[in-house]
């Protein structure tokens, strides 16, 4: 009954926004994309949900992260020790989101509702919301990317300038040195503020979305209990709360600044687009299938412990397609995805490396400082 009241809102929120923002008819190149991704699954033994190398990274990412926290309070006791274990269970902690959290809440992880919503709840225990983020990641990021007033991960406020449309500030010329530096403290802002000030508004942004109620609004409210419990309380049973809160900053800078990259180099670059709807008929140029092709940008495909531990957000622009599908499948259904856009003549993003995707997303940003 949950998960039938989540998607009637859902389609709710998406019919409002459907009012004021259309895309193009959908093209072929949309149905033969699909058709060959099928055929795939159909013709190989790759499983859309429930793949064995999930469950088997659901172990692995869980014990890391319980190994790293309980050397954290038994072990560590020097500087030298805590520093680089406080980094590490950033790390850990950014892929059980990537992972874990990220395909439960696109219902890819499963072909089980419960075990979906299982996983992504995972997000609650690490200080995030899994309801609010439902809204504001599944239905505003993936439905119009990068597209400014509608998807809300292009806002960073009156820090930064992301895009063309965003109004330009004196200080912006320099936020292709210092935003690095605030992308960092994005999971402190999101644990004590971003979920409490969505819930108290009703509002991601600008947007409005429906307030948790029920068994979601326990789970908000169990999920800071717990988090602030793992974080603080059981730490300072052991050790003094400034150096508890010392390494919960450490731990939440490192997820922060891991988070905020992997999202920014795979759409706040100069190879995606930034569409801008039409005044009068507030119409996308392109469907949405090319769209989500050409404001997203994959990097590193070749680098398959990157594509590990970023959950295959990577790649990004089949994730952006095929947002039900596990991530374990992204390789492969990569390969189909470039031949296909080849054929239709489609524009395909992609760096090569990391750093290549990193130096975009400077350019970019220095870019988008420095003109109108």
């Amino acid at each position: 009954m949950q998960d039938r009241d989540e998607s009637s809102q859902s389609t709710v929120l998406e019919k409002e926004s459907a009012k004021k923002l259309k895309f193009a008819k959908n093209s072929g190149f949309q149905v033969e994309l699909r058709r060959r991704v099928d055929e795939l699954f159909q013709n190989s033994k790759l499983k859309e949900r429930d793949c064995p190398q999930m469950y088997a990274k659901t172990a692995t990412l869980l014990i890391g992260f319980l190994g790293t926290y309980a050397a954290l309070i038994f072990l560590a006791q020097t500087w030298w020790q805590v520093v680089p274990l406080c980094i590490l269970m950033g790390v850990i902690t950014a892929g059980i989101g990537f992972s874990i959290q990220h395909d439960g809440a696109h219902h890819a992880y499963s072909n089980s509702l419960w075990v979906n919503k299982l996983m992504s709840m995972s997000l609650d225990l690490i200080g995030g919301s899994s309801y609010i983020w439902h809204w504001k990641h599944d239905v505003l990021h993936h439905t119009y990317t990068n597209i400014v007033g509608y998807d809300m991960d292009l806002e960073v406020g009156m820090f930064g300038r992301l895009s063309p449309s965003h109004q330009k500030l004196p200080f912006h010329r320099w936020q292709h040195y210092y935003l690095w530096l605030l992308y960092g403290f994005l999971a402190i802002k999101w644990h004590f503020f971003d979920d409490f000030n969505n819930l108290i508004t009703g509002k991601i942004s600008d947007r409005n979305y429906p307030r948790p109620r029920n068994s979601n609004l326990v789970t908000f409210f169990a999920g800071k209990i717990v988090f602030l419990t793992i974080a603080f309380v059981i730490p300072s049973l052991f050790h003094s709360f400034w150096l508890v809160l010392a390494s919960y900053s450490l731990v939440a800078f490192t997820l922060g600044l891991v988070l905020s990259v992997v999202f920014q180099l795979a759409h706040v670059v100069e190879e995606a687009d930034f569409p801008i709807p039409d005044a009068e008929t507030c119409l996308i140029e392109k469907d949405w299938a090319i769209h989500q092709i050409e404001t997203t940008v994959n990097f590193s495909r070749n680098n398959p412990f990157l594509t590990w531990l970023l959950g295959g957000l990577n790649f990004q622009v089949e994730h952006h397609l095929f947002p039900n599908v596990c991530h374990v499948n992204y390789p492969a259904i990569s390969k189909i995805v470039e031949q296909t856009c080849q054929e239709f003549g489609v524009k395909y993003n992609y760096h090569r490396s990391f750093w290549a995707g990193c130096l975009s997303h400077f350019h970019w940003l220095r870019r988008m400082g420095t003109s109108f």
